[in-house]
């Protein structure tokens, strides 16, 4: 089992060659035929910059095949860098190869490519996402001396959550006993999104009072990603950065615009933005 940290995007980008600005079709170049550093940077740039097209998406496809960059450890940093770029460019011929990369030995390659499948919106990939499940909690905790659970767990559940997969239910539920807090709040999040029920959503804002700064800041974005309209207050009074904040206040000002009929603000709109008026 491949037992790797996360590396940081910023600590691993080089800078283009002699200062050099990327432009689409160097981007495009070098992730061709460059080398590792110049592949690693062009599909970063390319999902940064939402750069979008037959042939961006044909090599960023290519890339998560690729064999040549790989850590000393087993891992496959432009995979990982591809795996995020195609979810973020919106093109569902990605999802065929997103799904096999569910299968990469690379802990963080299936992670990304759980994480791009959900953001895609495409069913077809539902049942494989339910696989990295069905071991349940018993598969689930962590291991001893490793960065990582044996699967993306939460990956998984975020993305059969966007995905609407109400057939996964009996599967994330457990997870809402997970050890570890996010790991529940993953699960809390989908089942808010596949159910509908407040509680789920009400354990979220619950989970804004926690200690832990890094906790609180994963709870503010999963509250904004499911726009859960009472948690607003909670959420602008959160010991946190005001930028997160503002982030998650304009999810739920988004979903509650999306879901509106009519073309006025409503009240909730406008005390919303309130919120985030006293938080600039």
């Amino acid at each position: 089992m491949l037992y790797e940290p996360a590396q940081s995007v910023g600590s691993l980008l080089p800078s283009p060659e002699d200062g050099e600005s990327l432009t689409v079709e160097k981007a495009i170049a070098n992730l061709k035929t460059g080398d590792r550093g110049d592949r690693y940077y062009a599909a970063w740039w390319l999902g940064k910059f939402r750069v979008n097209g037959p042939e961006a998406i044909e090599e960023l496809i290519a890339a998560l095949e690729d064999e040549e960059d790989r850590t000393e450890s087993g891992g496959y940093p432009l995979r990982r860098n591809a795996a995020t770029a195609l979810g973020k460019l919106g093109d569902k011929t990605a999802v065929p190869a997103l799904i096999e990369c569910l299968d990469c030995e690379d802990f963080y390659v299936r992670e990304k490519a759980a994480q791009s499948l959900g953001m895609l919106g495409d069913i077809s990939c539902v049942p494989k996402l339910m696989q990295l499940l069905e071991g349940g909690l018993a598969s689930a905790m962590p291991i001893p001396g490793c960065p990582h659970l044996a699967q993306p767990y939460n990956g998984a559940i975020e993305a059969l959550g966007q995905l609407g997969a109400t057939e996964a239910i009996p599967l994330i539920e457990p997870f809402l006993a997970h050890p570890l807090e996010l790991e529940q709040y993953g699960a809390a999040r989908a089942m808010y999104q596949l159910t509908g029920e407040a509680q789920y959503g009400d354990r979220l804002v619950a989970a804004l009072a926690g200690e832990k700064l890094q906790l609180r800041r994963a709870v503010l974005s999963d509250l904004g990603a499911i726009g859960y309209l009472p948690a607003a207050e909670a959420i602008a009074e959160t010991l946190a950065e005001n930028s997160l904040k503002l982030i998650s206040l304009k999810g739920l000002l988004e979903h509650h615009v999306k879901n509106q009929a009519s073309d006025t603000l409503s009240e909730t709109a406008i005390h919303l933005m309130n919120l985030m008026d006293n938080l600039l």
